[in-house]
């Protein structure tokens, strides 16, 4: 009997929903999961309070529907406190301020102007706990699609969604699982979102190249990226670490990612903003319970502690050729 030939879209199919099952089975999926399903016992509805489009954000805002009981918000912080370290944000439900490591919204309201999303297909690949996607909510997108292979992060995300119930979907998937996920659904996007992903991959090219494969033609790509200053077309390459940062493979100069992303595909490379990461943005809190910026500069020099120059980040929108 001849054997039926592969459907190679649902061979990718299938190996993506195990995969995405395998990670709801893991130990810290399932212990992060209880601390989310604790919020059942509360019995309000909440609602998102978002701004206009051309507000700058301070973060995202959850208020109940009806007032919560002392005891509904020690569930509601008991839980969050078991969700840390929580690094993007920062959140405000209820009386509950969940002050996050990183300011997100200062990054976010750089690139808020540049947005146009109505109507649009968008992903946040590495979205961490989802925080971007909540703050795209008021450009009114057609559809939200969030990736990131953390389990802790997808159990913040299900945490600030049990409550928000916004229309956005959430898949632990990494980018090395992008073009798969493209071509199994068939599912491409007008927008796609990358932020302070690319100098954690150990080949930015390839990254780069998957972004370009899963966006439309003339799709944007809006890209965050520590930096280097040189004229040149050249990268800083960590031999240990990167400001304790141990996953910091490539730290480009401008010329450098915009020969790369030509590589990729993109044109129209456009700089956003080029600034330093101050601890004004990112800064140790009680949810974090770890070491933050403030611990990896060496304050007599103003290097990180390694010797290398401060984080630098460049913002850039490109277009897919």
């Amino acid at each position: 009997m001849i054997p039926k030939p592969i459907n190679t879209k649902e061979a990718l199919k299938l190996a993506l929903e195990q995969k995405c099952q395998h990670f709801a089975t893991r130990k810290d999926s399932v212990l992060f999961a209880k601390a989310v399903a604790d919020l059942k016992a509360l019995s309000t509805s909440f609602s998102l309070v978002l701004p206009p489009v051309d507000e700058p954000s301070r973060g995202i805002t959850l208020m109940p529907d009806t007032p919560l009981s002392p005891k509904e918000r020690e569930i509601l912080t008991r839980s969050a406190m078991e969700l840390k370290p929580w690094r993007k944000g920062p959140f405000f439900i209820d009386t509950l301020h969940i002050d996050t490591e990183w300011q997100s919204f200062m990054k976010f309201n750089l690139i808020a102007p540049h947005l146009n999303l109505t109507g649009k297909e968008v992903l946040d690949m590495g979205c961490n706990n989802g925080y971007y996607l909540f703050e795209m909510l008021r450009f009114a997108p057609r559809a939200l699609y969030g990736f990131d292979p953390s389990a802790i992060y997808k159990a913040q995300f299900d945490f600030i969604q049990s409550l928000a119930k916004a229309p956005i979907h959430f898949y632990p998937l990494g980018v090395e699982d992008l073009r798969d996920f493209s071509t199994a659904y068939g599912q491409k996007f007008d927008c796609i979102v990358c932020l302070g992903v690319l100098y954690h991959r150990s080949d930015p090219i390839a990254t780069l190249k998957s972004l370009s494969f899963s966006l439309k033609k003339g799709g944007e790509l809006f890209l965050d990226c520590l930096l280097i200053e040189s004229s040149q077309e050249i990268c800083l390459c960590p031999k240990k670490s990167y400001a304790k940062m141990s996953n910091v493979y490539f730290i480009p100069s401008i010329e450098a990612l915009k020969g790369w992303c030509e590589r990729a595909g993109f044109g129209g490379f456009e700089v956003l903003g080029v600034q330093e990461t101050t601890t004004q943005e990112q800064r140790k809190t009680h949810w974090i319970d770890t070491l933050s910026l403030e611990d990896f500069l060496d304050s007599a020099n103003g290097l990180t502690i390694e010797g290398y120059p401060p984080p630098l980040r460049g913002y850039f929108r490109l277009i897919k050729t």
